[in-house]
């Protein structure tokens, strides 16, 4: 029986697409900037104007000048916790501004 006639577990036909169409890395971009805001909470999200990952860095656009000092002393802490929720070394720094 050819193989594309053999039954294959869903999430694993999903992955041999996203490979195939190249969107992983856009895929996985999209993954961090929304664990951002899960992470960030409600009263971080409130000063963040806009979040987006470009070539492994995170930038994180924020309106308050406080809150983005606050934000730029503990970037080390908010990298680790971000890569544990996204399971991997996704991204290497966040820049907020």
């Amino acid at each position: 029986m050819p193989e594309w006639r053999t039954p294959q577990p869903l999430q694993q036909v999903m992955q041999g697409l996203i490979d195939d169409l190249g969107i992983r890395r856009k895929l996985d971009e999209v993954r961090a900037v929304e664990a951002w805001a899960a992470l960030a909470g409600p009263q971080i999200n409130a000063v963040t104007d806009s979040a987006w990952v470009k070539g492994g860095r995170l930038y994180v656009r924020i309106h308050s000048s406080a809150w983005r000092q606050e934000l730029h002393l503990s970037r080390s802490g908010w990298r680790r916790r971000l890569n544990e929720q996204l399971g991997g070394d996704y991204i290497s720094e966040i820049v907020f501004r």
